[in-house]
């Protein structure tokens, strides 16, 4: 594919935070854009841009007659619908995170069914097994390789909780229409993406809530001390487009940065921007962390897409605290910070 100008495409998850900043994306590029979401995170707010240039319908992707509805016609398929959320989340919620398995088994088979051209799954660096994302040892940090996630082979089927469950068995599914029906498509697992419309259940936008409120002490979950390599969501975008384009096997590429940033790192970032800094910071052990390091090897990404994010850290942070701020008010978010940090 060299043009999107006039292609038709769906994207599942559309007015959600990722799929939203996608669907801008993909109209400014010229494609005729469909947009299927249940609502239950996404926000039609979220669309403000576009909503004028695409189509949206609303619907549960779970029920087959909606997702055979909606991939009619289509020649592209970006399929990001998902009940997720951050660690908070996903962490409290693992029969819903679960139901993923029945959600993209269904939209993967009516895909196929409606001839669609290919088909980009949203996947996620929650595949890969958790033992490979402990403490660094020694002062040697790991970055993750496609092929170290792999449900065939042994020691490489270890995912973080239900939702990286999911996510392999999509991964999986999609790579057996690949090779039974010769469905072109790809599986971009995304690294801990961060960017205006994201909600508080995931951590950048939770320690930027946390300043937000004047928080003191600022609770911080966890020791502070573990890692996420942080991807601005512009960067998610370009990145699933270029794989959609160049990746057609069902195989999966790394989304995301090769850069360990830890989350007091990313905190004091945060009080360095909004001028908030709190008089003392409580590291609450009792709350849930996910995995301790986790960051991309770009090999295969370079090799294949000829990219890597660009946005750094400082930068992104701070388009991210500049929408934040504009978008909300003090009593309204202080009223229901601690529900926002687990209910999307």
């Amino acid at each position: 594919m060299q043009s999107w100008v006039g292609v038709p495409v769906l994207v599942t998850g559309g007015a959600s935070f990722i799929g939203s900043h996608l669907v801008d994306s993909l109209v400014k590029l010229g494609a005729k854009v469909r947009v299927a979401d249940d609502l239950s995170s996404g926000r039609l707010a979220n669309l403000e841009l576009s909503i004028e240039q695409i189509e949206f319908r609303e619907g549960d992707l779970r029920e087959r007659s909606f997702a055979r509805e909606v991939v009619q016609d289509q020649q592209v398929v970006f399929h990001l619908a998902a009940c997720h959320g951050g660690r908070g989340f996903i962490d409290t919620h693992p029969a819903d995170c679960a139901s993923n398995m029945v959600l993209d088994g269904t939209v993967i088979d009516e895909a196929h069914r409606a001839k669609v051209d290919r088909f980009c799954f949203a996947s996620s660096a929650c595949v890969y097994p958790v033992q490979l994302q402990v403490a660094p040892q020694d002062g040697n940090t790991v970055y993750l390789r496609e092929e170290w996630a792999n449900p065939f082979k042994e020691g490489c089927a270890s995912s973080d909780g239900e939702y990286g469950w999911a996510k392999l068995m999509g991964e999986m599914t999609l790579q057996a229409y690949a090779r039974q029906y010769g469905l072109k498509s790809v599986s971009c697992r995304l690294f801990t993406a961060y960017g205006e419309r994201e909600n508080e259940t995931h951590a950048v936008v939770a320690l930027i809530a946390k300043a937000f409120v004047g928080m003191d002490p600022y609770e911080i979950w966890g020791d502070g001390q573990q890692t996420r390599n942080f991807t601005y969501v512009g960067d998610i975008v370009e990145g699933m487009i270029r794989a959609a384009q160049r990746v057609t096997d069902g195989s999966a590429i790394n989304v995301g940065t090769a850069e360990h940033v830890k989350i007091i790192e990313c905190a004091e970032k945060i009080f360095a921007v909004t001028g908030s800094r709190p008089k003392e910071i409580f590291f609450d052990l009792t709350k849930p962390v996910g995995v301790y390091s986790r960051a991309a090897d770009l090999t295969r990404t370079r090799a294949k897409l000829d990219w890597e994010p660009q946005t750094s850290v400082d930068v992104g942070l701070k388009r991210t605290i500049e929408w934040y701020y504009r978008a909300n008010r003090v009593p309204d978010i202080a009223a229901r910070l601690g529900v926002l940090l687990t209910e999307r």
